[in-house]
């Protein structure tokens, strides 16, 4: 289990979502301590100048899901581990995205 976990869902307008990721960008591209407020609450975290990044969109029927998972890690780095990263960055094929096949219903495009 994790030393520390928070969970947060909510229903926000596109327009909410969008500016709460952009507060995340701003904290994330400032200092090593990020810190971002959502509903009153105010989170504070320290980030590693390198973090591992994961996307995925997945839609299943009229549902679609976007998902943005970030990973890094405190532990210090040697510089074997820090080899061994680029290495790995550099043999890491590509993700291709999945294929989804759509469909167009009615001629008014809905």
């Amino acid at each position: 289990m994790a030393d520390v976990e928070i969970k947060r869902k909510t229903r926000l307008s596109r327009k909410e979502a969008g500016e709460r990721l952009m507060e995340l960008g701003k904290a994330l591209t400032g200092a090593p301590t990020s810190e971002v407020e959502f509903d009153g609450d105010s989170i504070r975290f320290a980030v590693a100048d390198e973090v591992k990044w994961e996307f995925e969109l997945e839609v299943d029927g009229d549902e679609v899901e976007l998902e943005i998972e970030l990973k890094w890690s405190h532990a210090e780095s040697s510089t074997e581990s820090s080899t061994e990263s680029s290495t790995e960055s550099s043999t890491e094929s590509p993700v291709e995205p999945k294929r989804v096949r759509t469909t167009r219903r009615g001629s008014n495009g809905g």
